[in-house]
């Protein structure tokens, strides 16, 4: 049972959600971080964001059973190993526990969790189950993972903490990851072809190709890097600026030889390639928070 349900939490999204609310505290707190009161705080606040983030993945496959069997016929309920009932109740449990527990939290936390539960619903469920088209469904998952998640988080922990934003990394972080969670959102479909083509769910792959989609992606991924690049590059010297130079170079060299690798007749090679993605993804909030710690500090 426990085995199903990590399977139905989507392991690569509880991480991506984990690192994102305990990294934010450290950018948020620095020093503080580590105080027992801030990690009670950082526990609540995960345990509410994981319940969201269930939420918003079990809906998504409760509404795509059919389209799973093609594309992902490992996930519980497109195997078989979790009924449709059961689901249900996880999400509908999941669902509340984000609620209730956000509303005891903090208001700026309730407002995250409620838009972003809206913005997961309107994404995967009719009538409108914005998924059927590439735009809207990518800047739905840009807007809820890149912005609100992170902005939502940071909030709360200044409500909560009573500590001052980092306005320059905030602003640096929502600008980014906006870009990086439109590449992932452009990228997700990659391996999903057969199934979405199947089931008249169209995305930048059944509408560009393949190719052209690796393309567009590499053109925002670039785009992102670029931006903390030119802010340490504007900002030296200092250990900081040279940090954050320094690591943001290495990791978009690794995204693009990931790129020149990725076989796109392979659907195994692209899975690897977008799991290598949410790799980067991870990194960038341990990077980002280990640059506000050193621009603090020195």
């Amino acid at each position: 049972m426990l085995q199903t349900l990590i399977g139905f939490a989507r392991p690569h999204t509880v991480i991506a959600t984990s690192v994102q609310v305990l990294t934010i505290l450290v950018i948020v707190a620095g020093t503080q971080a580590l105080q027992l009161t801030s990690l009670a705080v950082a526990a609540v606040t995960l345990l509410i964001c994981l319940a969201l983030n269930l939420y918003v993945v079990g809906v998504n496959q409760l509404t795509d059973v059919e389209i799973d069997r093609v594309n992902k016929p490992w996930l519980p309920i497109a195997a078989g190993t979790l009924s449709l009932q059961n689901g249900q109740r996880l999400v509908i449990a999941a669902a509340l526990l984000a609620l209730v527990g956000a509303a005891l939290a903090g208001p700026f936390l309730l407002a995250m969790v409620a838009l972003i539960m809206l913005i997961g619903s309107l994404y995967s469920l009719p009538p409108l189950r914005l998924k059927r088209w590439p735009i809207p469904a990518a800047l739905s998952i840009a807007i809820a993972r890149g912005v609100i998640s992170n902005l939502g988080v940071a909030l709360h922990y200044r409500y909560t903490l009573g500590v001052e934003l980092p306005l320059g990394t905030m602003t640096m972080l929502a600008v980014f990851f906006f870009g990086f969670a439109l590449v992932i959102a452009i990228y997700k479909d990659l391996p999903d072809d057969a199934g979405d083509r199947q089931f008249q769910i169209e995305t930048f792959t059944t509408r560009m190709g393949p190719q052209q989609v690796l393309n567009l992606g590499r053109v925002v991924m670039s785009v992102c890097y670029a931006l903390p690049i030119v802010i340490a590059l504007l900002s030296l010297p200092g250990f900081a600026p040279l940090f954050l130079l320094v690591s943001h170079l290495i990791v978009i060299a690794i995204f693009w030889w990931a790129t020149l690798r990725v076989d796109l007749s392979q659907q195994q090679s692209i899975t690897n390639f977008y799991m290598l993605l949410w790799g980067l993804f991870y990194a960038e909030f341990a990077l980002l928070s280990l640059y506000e710690l050193a621009r603090v500090t020195t």
